[in-house]
């Protein structure tokens, strides 16, 4: 299918954490055109008041606004008055934005026909299954081991609960399995724009400071979407690497806004959204150095 020349921009941005005043600027300054559609990635906060704060200003700015759930946004957080756990937080986090008319992947895949469209905008939910295992590991408690020994244990262990599920990986693959279906679904001769906090595909993995994290950054279960489902670009965050890397031919942005201690060390100016579409003159690997965002610890 040939791209039209509609108006507008489709623009992405994730991991905003906006518990940290800073942060919290960025959004309060951030605009877009008046036909601009805006991805959020996830790990807008770990409280429900200040994503329905983030996601409530930025509906008003956009034209339209899609979100998916970063793993910070599912914590059941000490200081959130909210409560629920797992499943029952995602499904009050879908209340809210339906409330805003913010899209979420419960929602029908809307349609790009602006600049460089049509394309279906899909916004998922997919999870992680500890298959992104350290060299040498062939097991999850090996893996965890192993990353205990280093020091790198992410705080989704102890925040993010997947009540009903037995563990996160159950709901990892259900997720995985009816959004497999959503998507084969689609029409066969229209690209897509996939976005999930986590990316597809391992590969933008391989450059973290700490490479036992990548257990927490997504599924093989997804390693061919990029090709069976005819992506334009795959959208991800969670990894604090803002870059453009390019995987069979196909385009893997990640648009992270990440800490102030990391993005102050960076060149470029600070809370911008990426263009998708129309889709920017990029021919490879580009973006901040290698594992920035990578601390003892981590916590994306």
């Amino acid at each position: 299918m040939e791209p039209t020349a509609g108006p507008g921009q489709l623009l992405a941005i994730s991991d905003l954490h906006i518990s940290y005043p800073e942060n919290r600027r960025l959004v309060e300054e951030l605009r877009g055109g008046e036909e601009d559609w805006l991805i959020v990635a996830g790990d807008i906060a770990e409280t429900v008041e200040d994503i329905r704060w983030t996601l409530g200003t930025l509906a008003g700015r956009f034209r339209k606004v899609l979100w998916t759930p970063g793993n910070h946004d599912l914590w059941t957080h000490p200081k959130d008055t909210v409560t629920l756990r797992g499943v029952a937080r995602y499904e009050h986090l879908v209340e809210v934005c339906r409330e805003l008319g913010v899209v979420t992947p419960e929602d029908p895949y809307p349609v790009w026909h602006g600049a460089g469209g049509p394309a279906v905008v899909a916004p998922l939910f997919l999870g992680y299954d500890y298959s992104f295992l350290p060299a040498g590991c062939t097991t999850k408690a090996e893996g965890l081991a192993y990353a205990e020994s280093t020091g790198i244990v992410c705080n989704d262990e102890y925040l993010l609960h997947p009540d009903p599920y037995p563990t996160r990986e159950a709901w990892c693959r259900d997720r995985v399995a009816r959004t497999e279906e959503r998507l084969a679904e689609l029409p066969a001769d229209m690209p897509t724009v996939l976005a999930n906090h986590y990316p597809l595909d391992r590969h933008p993995t391989e450059v973290l400071w700490h490479p036992e994290f990548a257990m927490w950054c997504g599924t093989t279960l997804t390693a061919d979407w990029h090709r069976r489902f005819r992506v334009a670009t795959m959208v991800y965050g969670h990894l604090h690497i803002p870059r453009t890397t390019w995987h069979d031919g196909v385009r893997f942005t990640e648009v992270s806004v990440g800490y102030p201690r990391e993005w102050r060390k960076r060149p470029a100016a600070p809370g911008k959204p990426r263009r998708i579409l129309p889709m920017e003159d990029e021919t490879g690997d580009r973006g901040a150095a290698p594992g920035v965002g990578r601390g003892r610890g981590g916590t994306p």
